[in-house]
């Protein structure tokens, strides 16, 4: 049986001046992400969120799919228009507000693999998937995905068993989708705001990197680079020094810790 949220629980829990204000909710779409761009092609106001009960056809990073089942998790993309120096910081933005919404509704311990992963446990929890529009060197907008697993029973999807999580699976209780929810909105609002003002948001994601200090396996299409990850730049690229003492910028790729 389907669970519908309770939007106005939202709205009350809602301090945001733009984020999450003009909201768009489906019972099901192939993906957030498809219906948020044409909602940007549109002309919709910065900070639209678009929202679905399903997902058909849920993406996450490097084509991966994204299991979406009804009425149990959270899938939600933001319409963002940034200027230019700004967009990167929507990856740095995204996965710090899902870790401090699901702390702050949940009461979880949350930590981010390396760009924006949110992991409990060791276990993914949450993730974003970022795809943008550009007119040149100006950024038309950037649509911001993120899939936050709340109720679902990980443990039964035996593909994703032994890595994902969920705020069910970590409190042996179902959570409020609408309390994460407010959370998050709010969380992006405030941090988005921090991260155009100075480094408060950039320091916070930083302090909860799991991946600083491991030793990874970067793949970057048929590049691969390994050793020690050893900072993030201003910009949030990784910082690997390899083997051989020398130290390599990691703009984006899919990062392994290794053992």
């Amino acid at each position: 049986m389907a669970v519908w949220l309770d939007l106005t629980l939202v709205e009350e829990r809602l301090k945001t001046r733009y984020v999450g204000r003009n909201l768009l909710y489906l019972t099901c779409a192939t993906s957030t992400q498809d219906v948020a761009r044409v909602e940007a092609q549109r002309n919709a106001p910065e900070g639209t969120a678009v929202l679905a009960e399903e997902q058909t056809g849920g993406r996450g990073r490097l084509g991966r799919s994204w299991v979406s089942p009804a009425g149990k998790n959270l899938y939600l993309t933001l319409v963002m228009r940034p200027p230019a120096r700004h967009l990167r910081v929507l990856s740095i933005v995204a996965p710090l507000a899902m870790a401090e919404a699901l702390e702050e509704a949940a009461g979880l311990t949350c930590r981010i693999k390396w760009p924006n992963d949110v992991l409990v446990g060791g276990r993914k929890i949450a993730g974003v998937l970022i795809e943008t529009d550009l007119a040149g060197a100006a950024v038309k907008y950037a649509l911001v995905g993120m899939g936050v697993n709340v109720n679902f029973d990980a443990a039964a999807e035996s593909e994703i068993a032994d890595i994902a999580t969920s705020v069910r699976r970590e409190l042996g209780r179902d959570g409020s989708r609408e309390e994460v929810l407010a959370a998050l909105l709010n969380a992006f609002e405030a941090r988005y705001t921090d991260a155009q003002e100075g480094d408060a948001a950039f320091r916070a994601w930083r302090s909860r990197l799991e991946t600083l200090g491991r030793r990874v396996r970067a793949t970057l299409g048929e590049r691969v680079e390994e050793g020690v990850a050893e900072d993030v730049d201003a910009q949030g690229s990784l910082l690997i020094r390899r083997d051989d003492g020398s130290l390599v910028t990691v703009e984006a790729g899919d990062v392994t810790l290794r053992a």
